[in-house]
C-alpha cells in the first residue's frame, strides 16, 4: 500500500512505529490531544477502500479523492470534513505548470491526506511539525492548515519564474517588437495564466471559508492560522493577475512602439518624396517638346531652373527638420 506515513501522536509528540492500516473501524477511544495522521500518494481504489472503512470516511469523498481533475473545495459528512486543495509545479515543458491533488479527510481523532498527481511530498513538512510539538499538540486542524499552507507555498516559485520571464520580455519589447517566437511564447504565457486562474482560482474560497466558517472539526481558535493561508492565496492569486497583465502590456507597449516608427519612417519617406516631386515636376515640364517654352532659348535659363530647383528643395529640407520629419 502506497502509504508514506502512518503516525499517531498524542500532546504533539509521536508514538513509536507507524499505525497500522488494515482496514478494520478504528474504535473511538484515543484520548484528547491524540490523533492520527495518514498520508497516502496515488492510492489505488482498492487500498483507499480499506482506509475508508477503517476511519469511517464517505464513499462520494473517496470517490472524489481518487479523482485527479477536481476543483478546491471544502464539504462536510457528518462529523467530517472533506478538503480538497491544487498543487502546482513548474513542468519539464517550457512555461507550463503541472497541476496535482492534494485531498484532506479531517476528523475529530485523524487526518487523512490523499496526494494524486503531484509531485511535492510532505516529508520535509511532517518532519517540521514533528519538530514543533507545542502547535502540533492543537490538533489535526493544525496539520490541515499546515498542508494547505505547503502547497500555497508552492505557487510562489512558479511566480517568480513568471515574473521573471515576464520582466525580460517587457525589457526587450522596449527596444523592438518581439520575434514570432516571443509572441507565441507570451501567448503561451497567458493561457498558462488563465489556467492556472481557472484551476487555483477557487483555492481563495477553499481558505476563506476554512478561515470564517463556522464547522465541525475546526476549532475556533484555529481560524487565525486559515486566514494567513487566506492571504498567501490572494497574494499569489494578485501576483499572477499582475502578470497576465504585465504580459498584456508589454504587447500593447510593443505595438504602440513599432507604430511609433513605422510613423517615422513613414514621415521620412513622405518628406524626400515632396522633395525629389519639385525637380521631378519641373524636369517633367521642360522635358516636353514644344518651341515655346519660358527661358526655353535664354542663355542663363539652365542656371535658373538649378537656382529655383535648389532653392525649393533645400526649403523643403529645411522645414521638415524644423518639425522633425528629417
Amino acid at each position: 500500500m502506497p502509504i508514506i506515513a502512518a503516525r499517531r501522536y498524542t500532546q504533539g509528540r509521536p508514538h513509536p512505529g507507524d499505525v497500522a492500516v488494515t482496514g478494520v473501524p478504528m474504535e473511538d477511544c484515543l484520548s484528547p490531544g491524540c490523533f492520527d495522521w495518514i498520508g497516502l500518494a496515488d492510492p489505488t481504489a482498492e487500498e483507499m477502500d480499506c482506509v475508508a472503512r477503517q476511519f469511517g470516511l464517505h464513499p462520494l469523498a473517496v470517490e472524489d479523492a481518487l479523482n485527479p481533475r477536481q476543483l478546491p473545495k471544502v464539504e462536510i459528512y457528518g462529523h467530517q470534513l472533506f478538503v480538497v486543495a491544487r498543487t502546482a509545479m513548474m513542468g519539464g515543458a517550457e512555461d507550463a505548470i503541472t497541476y496535482g491533488q492534494t485531498a484532506m479527510f479531517l476528523g475529530e481523532r485523524f487526518i487523512v491526506t490523499v496526494r494524486v498527481g503531484s509531485a511535492r511530498a510532505h516529508a520535509d513538512l511532517r518532519r517540521a511539525l514533528e519538530a514543533d510539538s507545542e502547535h502540533l499538540a492543537e490538533g489535526a486542524d493544525y496539520v490541515l492548515h499546515a498542508v494547505l499552507d505547503f502547497i500555497v507555498d508552492g505557487y510562489l516559485p512558479i511566480a517568480d519564474q513568471f515574473e521573471e520571464v515576464a520582466h525580460s520580455i517587457e525589457e526587450a519589447a522596449i527596444d523592438q517588437f518581439p520575434d514570432p517566437t516571443t509572441i507565441r511564447r507570451i501567448f503561451r504565457l497567458r493561457r498558462e495564466l488563465r489556467r492556472f486562474e481557472r484551476i487555483i482560482g477557487p483555492m481563495e474560497e477553499l481558505t476563506m471559508r476554512l478561515a470564517e466558517a463556522d464547522l465541525p472539526v475546526i476549532d475556533p481558535s484555529a481560524r487565525i492560522w486559515f486566514r494567513d493561508v487566506l492571504d498567501h492565496v490572494r497574494r499569489a492569486m494578485a501576483r499572477m493577475q499582475s502578470l497576465k497583465e504585465t504580459l498584456a502590456a508589454a504587447v500593447e507597449t510593443a505595438g504602440l512602439l513599432e507604430q511609433h516608427r513605422q510613423g517615422v519612417i513613414t514621415r521620412q519617406l513622405a518628406a524626400w518624396a515632396a522633395i525629389l516631386a519639385v525637380p521631378t515636376a519641373i524636369a517633367g515640364i521642360y522635358g516636353m517638346n514644344f518651341d515655346y517654352l519660358p527661358e526655353l532659348h535664354w542663355r542663363w535659363g539652365y542656371p535658373a531652373v538649378w537656382a529655383v530647383i535648389v532653392a525649393i528643395c533645400g526649403g523643403l529640407l529645411l522645414r521638415f527638420r524644423r518639425i522633425g520629419w528629417l
